[in-house]
Formats: structure tokens, sequence, C-alpha cells
């Protein structure tokens, strides 16, 4: 497939204005293909040449202005336009379309619970091309009439309301001018809820074979949607620019959610089957703050290049935490931000793969895909809060709003958003910009305390990066009714790089640089704070707090300044008193998955895996009053995975409830399961009664992590088979290859599967040039054998990338994979 670059791009938007489009889709046609009809109405400005794309089964017909154009000229997937002069034109395309089967495109699902089948669009970079032909780049804007024949029983939903006409036939109301990439089509028999609010229609929607889940989460999801419409409408003088609000939640779905206009698509594991914990449903409320932000970040406004992904993005990212704290129930929400997303960007920012916030050098759609990522959300949301300390909410509202108004309805890039900030304050914001989004790296800060002749002390702060940061530091003493407990003495705001030291007083016993998380910069400890930090972390009165602290303790373990042993000691220590669910989820998961995992020795790993589960322990049994439900879960999760005898967890799988609660609901089970599949402690037969028990999708899912988990040779040489040697007949969905590659690699099996540690530098990147990025990223990201820390690995994988020549969104994955690996091979070694 040819990829288009941007000067392609900023050639074709040279000589065409396109208008409409009206897009006829017949989804009657049989499980495998869908019949497309595109009418697209442009102009162009001079006489030329360009060219339309579309990647079809089948090209059947092609006329502009009544004129036949030669199918056979269709190369990849692109069909030229030869000759245009200037002024009015029409072109017709007729095509068979496949489905999809990896979330790209037109994804078909058919439900193994009851058998309904469902499809729905994720046109996302550049895969509009799968549905229709189109224009296919954000900056050439045009309305939207849409038709869709569907089968009898069906609803169809789209970007705009939409009616049905009788006889299968739906049609969805024109859409204002949007991106190719942002339309949108669900179809199926669809459970549906709707209400209306401030006169617009609101609906939400799931597979039939969810409906009591939806239905019981109704209330919830309807006065979340509520709470963050009418917050920015608050925020924003533009007001909400679609006709209609639905929120479709669909199988299979690759990302978390897509900002289509007026019809914002989630994957449907945010309807939940099982229990969840609070933070859960806090970010599935976030998602949806989130994707509603994108109505104004992304869908009124739009990037008109890749290299702009972070107008989008990033903001919408900001906003998403920042609204759901201000207008929801959810007030505590950066502490989940500072602990699970932050850590992401941290992360991606220190790869040879790091880019800055906002890119110069995005030349091609390939390239834009790979920056979705933790620097592009995280970083860039980390630096929009940072703006907002140095700017000031108000100015910061104030230049958004006359970013909308510039621009509604059309395209922007970043000088254009600074310029429209600057317009709200007299602030250097364009210097600020320099600093902060094109440059890349994370910034250190390093506290220096001298004492005076007076016995007082001053802070001086040394600063390893480039940006400027406003920080808040925060001095605490031990509180002296309760020596387990820190108590803030003052919070001092502090600008960075520094004018002057900056006097203290007597010494804390804690000084927390970045209290309050208010920037995105690593922060080290003073010898006494650390010592401080060791003995009475879990005294920090401020959840937020404490999560700046964790994520200083991680850090230093990353690069080699902690022994991963200690920070296993730290959370023995201090994790049974945490109340925050964010914080208690995000340390057992680094513990678990980075530590034990990779980071120790094999010799180790037994030891570490032994202090978590006696960790788990004593959250399971702090939490036997039934007060706090969620730490519980937490805990007990947790167990599981790192159970290293299947004693205790076979006994709650056979009684069906851990011992006090929680009973065990459909993922408690397969997780047991799993577990248990990997311990060598179940067999088929366990399996497939499970299966059995829950037919369902997540049901089809477990059995496949479970079966790929086992410790068999047999079961082992199935599971590769089925992930990278099939034939496209048999090729698993995105989920189920998903799902089989968690379950191959074990830390406990790894002479077991040392043979497709070879197999996987030459399967892999066989399997991404074959099904695609979707597949390319989930064999780079889950079927990475990460368990496999050693030399031999690293340059085995670093050859791949000299001889295979895998696609680029495989490469993106295998880069940071691999500096992943040599990090954990440094942290051995240290």
């Amino acid at each position: 497939m040819s990829v288009l670059t941007r000067d392609e791009a900023q050639t074709r938007a040279r000589l065409l204005d396109v208008h409409r489009y009206a897009i006829s889709l017949d989804l009657t046609g049989g499980d495998e293909t869908f019949d497309s009809r595109t009418v697209i109405g442009f102009t162009a400005r001079t006489a030329g040449d360009t060219f339309v794309e579309l990647k079809p089964a089948e090209l059947r017909s092609a006329t502009l202005d009544g004129q036949p154009l030669d199918p056979t000229t269709l190369v990849e997937n692109r069909l030229p336009l030869k000759n245009l002069t200037a002024g009015e034109h029409e072109l017709r395309i007729e095509a068979v379309m496949r489905y999809s089967r990896t979330g790209e495109g037109m994804h078909r699902f058919t439900d193994p619970t009851d058998g309904e089948t469902y499809v729905y669009t994720q046109l996302f970079l550049d895969d509009v091309q799968r549905v229709f032909a189109a224009f296919d780049q954000p900056d050439l804007k045009a309305v939207f009439n849409l038709t869709v024949k569907a089968p009898e029983g069906w609803s169809v939903l789209a970007n705009g309301i939409t009616t049905h006409e009788g006889d299968g036939q739906w049609r969805a109301a024109t859409t204002p001018l949007i991106s190719t990439y942002l339309v949108a089509v669900a179809a199926g028999p669809w459970h549906s809820v709707t209400t209306e609010h401030r006169g617009l229609p609101f609906g939400i929607h799931c597979r039939r074979s969810l409906a009591p889940h939806l239905d019981a989460d109704a209330d919830e999801l309807f006065e979340i949607t509520r709470q963050c419409f009418d917050r920015y409408h608050e925020k924003f003088e533009e007001p909400y620019p679609f006709d209609s609000y639905d929120q479709a939640f669909v199988p299979e779905f690759n990302a978390g959610a897509m900002e289509n206009p007026g019809l914002v698509t989630f994957r449907d594991e945010f309807v939940y089957r099982s229990a969840v914990t609070d933070t859960q449903r806090q970010t599935r409320a976030m998602v949806i703050a989130h994707e509603m932000a994108h109505m104004w970040f992304g869908d009124l406004v739009t990037l008109r290049w890749w290299d702009d992904i972070w107008l989008n993005e990033s903001f919408a990212e900001y906003m998403g935490y920042q609204t759901l704290t201000e207008a929801t129930r959810f007030t505590d929400t950066w502490t989940d931000f500072g602990v699970a997303r932050k850590a992401w960007g941290y992360d991606a920012d220190q790869r040879p793969s790091t880019h800055p916030v906002a890119p110069e050098a995005v030349d091609d759609t390939a390239s834009a895909l790979l920056n979705f990522d933790g620097i592009s959300y995280a970083k860039g949301a980390s630096a929009l809060r940072q703006l907002v300390a140095w700017l000031g909410e108000k100015d910061f509202l104030a230049g958004i709003n006359t970013h909308f108004a510039r621009h509604r309805f059309g395209n922007a890039a970043l000088a254009d958003f600074i310029d429209s900030l600057a317009s709200a304050t007299d602030r250097d914001v364009h210097a600020w910009a320099d600093a902060w989004l094109r440059t890349t790296g994370v910034d250190t800060l390093t506290p220096h305390l001298t004492q005076a002749d007076d016995g007082t002390y001053t802070l001086t702060v040394d600063h390893d990066g480039s940006r400027p940061h406003r920080i808040s530091v925060g001095l605490y003493d031990h509180h002296i009714a309760d020596a387990g407990a820190l108590a803030l003495r003052e919070r001092l705001d502090l600008d960075i790089p520094q004018a002057a030291p900056q006097p203290l007083g007597k010494r804390p016993d804690l000084l927390l640089l970045n209290d309050g998380d208010l920037t995105y910069a690593k922060v080290l400890f003073d010898p006494e704070s650390f010592e401080t930090v060791q003995n009475a972390l879990a005294g920090l009165p401020q959840p937020l707090s404490r999560a700046v602290v964790w994520n200083a303790l991680r850090d230093a373990v990353r690069d080699g300044r902690l022994p991963a042993t200690t920070y296993l000691n730290t959370a023995r220590t201090h994790l049974p008193h945490e109340t925050d669910l964010a914080i208690v989820d995000g340390v057992l998961a680094f513990a678990s998955g980075h530590i034990a995992d990779r980071y120790l020795p094999a010799a180790e790993r037994p030891t570490a895996l032994a202090t978590l589960t006696a960790l788990c322990r004593d959250l399971i049994r702090r939490t036997e009053d039934g007060d706090n439900p969620g730490l519980r879960l937490i805990a007990v999760r947790h167990f599981i995975d790192a159970a290293a005898h299947p004693d205790t967890i076979a006994a709650w799988l056979a009684d069906g409830t851990v011992p006090g609660g929680p009973e065990l609901d459909p993922e408690l089970r397969w997780r047991i399961l799993g577990r248990l599949a990997v311990l060598g402690a179940v067999d088929e037969a366990k399996i497939a009664d499970e299966l059995a028990r829950d037919p369902s999708a997540t049901g089809q899912e477990g059995a496949a992590r479970c079966r790929a988990a086992l410790p068999d040779e047999e079961a082992k040489r199935r599971a590769w088979e089925a992930m990278f040697t099939t034939d496209e007949q048999a090729d698993l969905s995105n989920y189920l290859f998903t799902a089989t590659a968690q379950g191959f690699w074990q830390p406990e099996q790894a002479d077991l599967v040392e043979e497709y540690v070879d197999r996987y530098w030459t399967d892999a990147p066989a399997v991404a040039a074959r099904r695609g990025p979707a597949i390319a990223t989930a064999a780079g990201r889950w079927a990475f054998p990460r368990h496999a820390v050693s030399e031999d690995t690293l340059r085995r994988g670093e050859q791949c990338l000299r001889e295979a020549d895998p696609t680029p969104a495989l490469r993106r994955k295998l880069v940071d994979e691999l500096d992943d690996l040599a990090r954990a091979l440094r942290i051995r070694e240290a």
C-alpha cells in the first residue's frame, strides 16, 4: 500500500476543494464483503493531476464527470485522476470492500453468546479507504451524506441522527464539515438506551448479550456524560457542534475509544460483566470526558497534518482529567494520571523512539501512526497542565476560545494555536512552546539543602534539562502525635531555573519536589528525605503526594539508582496502609510485571513472588470487614497473578469464592484458571468446561489465553501456529491474537519456549507484513518474548531490525521492547 506523504497532501490540498460525499453502503451481501458506492463533489482550483484512495476487494466502476475511468489503473490504494480541468467535478466509484477482523476499516464480529452479528467502522488514521473512496487527508474536510442498507432487525448508528426508511434502508442526517477519518457507522441488533439533554438526543448502545450490564450502569454513564457536557459548555464559548451524542460500546476495538463526531465508539470491556474497582469506573469516566473533549479538539477544529496529533490527544487527555475532577464525583483523578498515565509518558520519552510532543518531521501517514503513544497523550497532557500553572487558567481558556472561533469547522496547526494563546496573555508562549513541545527527554530535578550559620536552611534545585518549570515544594515534618504520619508544614511555589536559593527555615524531615505533580520531570531526594520516605511514605497526607514519591522510586529503579529489592521492601512496608486504589494497583503492577518478571534474575523471582503474595494477603486480611471491596478486589487479583503454588487459588476456584468474598465472577474465574494453566494445575478438559460455562467473547479470549499458557509442547505449538502460521481463513481476530500472545510467554516456562524466541524474529515480521498495523502492533507488544532477558535476545532482536525489514508499526514496537530489554539487563548488572 502507498502511504500518503505530507508533500503529497499539501499538493493535493492546493489543488482541490472537496465539498461533499454521498456514500451508500450495502451490508446485506454476506460475511466477507459489502458493497460501497461513493459520489464525491469537488472543485479543482487549477488544471492538474491527482488521485483518490481506496482499498477494494473489487473495483466495479469509476467515472469522472460521467466519463468512465479504467479500473486497472488502480495501483495498490490509488486511483489516478488525470488531466483535471479547473472547476467543478463529480467522481463516482462503486466497489466491493472486505470486512475486517483486525479492528481496522469495517470490523465484523459475530457474538459467540447468541450468534448475533455487528459491524462498525474505525477509519482512523487512513482506514477510510477500506470502506469507501476518499481524498483521505484531514485538511480536505467535506459534508457527508450516508445511507446504509442493513439486514432486517438491525439498527444503524452514524455521525448524525439516523432514520429508518423501510426495507432495511437507513439514512443519516447530513454532517457539518468533518474530516474523512471521522466518519462513523455502527450497525447491528444493538441494545440501546436513550435520553435527551439540553435539547439533544443522547444514546448508549451495546451488543444484546451485554444488555443487562449496560442497563445496570446506564444511570452512571448518562450522569457522567451530562456532567462533562455541561462543564465543557461552561469552559467553551462554542456550543457542541453536532446534532446528537451517541456512545457505542463495540467489540474487538483496538483503542480505548474513538472520537467520531456524534458517535463515539468505545471498547466494550467498558460494559462491565464482572466486579470492578472505583478506579476502573473513574477510568471509564475519564475516557468519556476525553472523547467528549475531542468534539471541540479534533472534530470542530482539526489538525492540518499528523505532526499536530498532540492538538487532538494532549488536549483531550488534559481536559478529560481536569473536567472529571471539576464536574463529577471523581475528584482525585490526577493521582490516577500520575500513577497510570504519566509513567507511560516517562518510559516512552526515554527510549530511542522518543519524539517531541509536536514533532516537525512527520513525513507520511505510516510515521504518524507510530506517534500515538505516551508522549502525545501523557507527556502532552502534563505539558498542558504545566502551561495552565504558568499561564493561569483564565488566560488559557481565553486562548482556547479564540482558537475555536478562528478555526471552527476548519484546520489548524501548532503555530495557529500558539498565536491564539498569545492573544490572551503577555507571556512569551512561543518560547514556552519551543522549550516544551519541540524538545525530547525528561528533565531531572535534584534538591540541595545548605545550612546557614544561624542553623536555617536554603534550597537550591539542580536542573538537568532545558525546560522551565513552575513547581510546588512540599515541606513535611514528622507528626508530633502520630509517629507514623507526616504533617505538611508549608508548600512553596518555585520557578526553575531558580533566581536565588529558597529560604526554608528549619530543615524539613521530607522535602518533596513537584508536590502536587504540576510538572513533567523526574525528582530526586536528598539523603534525609529519602530516609523519611523509607520509614514514613504511607504517612504522607495526600495521595497525589504519595504518587509523586512512588513515581520517583520507580524512576530510581529504572535508572539503576535504587535496588529493585528495595522497592519491593518499601512496597511491603507501606502498601498495606495505602488507601488510594490507583496507587495500590500501580505499585503492585510495577512490582510484579517489571521487577519480579524482568529486573530480578530468575533465581530471585520466587522470593519476589513470595513478597508480593504476602503483601496481597495482608491487604486481603485488612479488608475482611467489607469496608473496601475495591482494595480487596485489587489484592485478590494480584495474589492470583503472583501465586507460585496452585493450592490456595485452586481451592478458591473449586469453592467459587474467596473466603470472606468476593464470589468469583467470570473475570476472576478466568484469571485463576490462567494462573493454574501456567503452573500446570489444569488441563484442556478443565478449560473446555469453563468455556462451556462462559461461552462469551471474553470467555473465548480467556480460553485462548489459558490454552497458550499450558506448559505443554503441543499446546505451545498450536498457539504459535494460530498466531503466526495459519492461512487467511483461520486468522485470529485482533483480540484472540492478543489473548493467545498474553498466554504464550511465561517466566516459569523459559526452557519450554526457548526455540520460539528464535522463531519470533522471522515469524513476527512475516505476520506484520501480511496482516497490517493492528496485528503488527500486537505482535510487537504482546507476542514479544519479554521474559527472555539476555544478551542473546538483545543481539537477535538488533539483527532482526537490521536484516528482516519489519514494517514501521512492528519496527517501532521492537525498538521500544529491545530498549526495555537492555534496561532490564543494566538493572540486573547493577
